[in-house]
């Protein structure tokens, strides 16, 4: 079953505000979730453009996958000495079980205008007290 959606943001604190997609289909049965991240890759587009190709299993719904994504953006924009990213889009698909995400957000030392904000190092501590690796 196939799930698209373009506009996600990150469940965190401060800065971070979720904007959910779709999803009562999507949905992981009720029981318990064992979320198990596969891995991430990272795509430098153009100048401060990065694609970020995420997977993982165990996922409630599009929100787990497009949080493991900007965790993933919010970890890269600290490494390259940037304090900020901006979420562009995310897709994310769901075959068997294996949740594939594939996100582009933007990336800058100042905070960007735009509501899918993200504020680096707020969100890099959101994602480690919630268990979801980054890069």
């Amino acid at each position: 079953m196939r799930a698209t959606c373009q506009t996600l943001g990150l469940i965190g604190i401060a800065s971070a505000v979720l904007v959910g997609c779709g999803g009562g289909s999507e949905q992981a049965s009720q029981g318990t979730v064992a979320p198990r991240y596969t891995g991430i890759e990272t795509i430098l587009l153009d100048g401060d453009l990065v694609n970020f190709r995420v997977e993982m299993t165990g996922a409630r719904d599009n929100r787990d996958v497009a949080a493991y994504a900007a965790c993933a953006a919010a970890q890269y924009a600290l490494i390259r000495g940037f304090g900020f990213a901006r979420h562009v889009r995310t897709n994310v698909d769901n075959q068997g079980g294996t949740w594939r995400g594939d996100a582009v957000y933007t990336i800058s030392a100042a905070l960007p205008e735009g509501l899918k904000t993200i504020d680096a190092e707020v969100t890099v501590r959101d994602c480690a007290a919630q268990g979801i690796p980054t890069v």
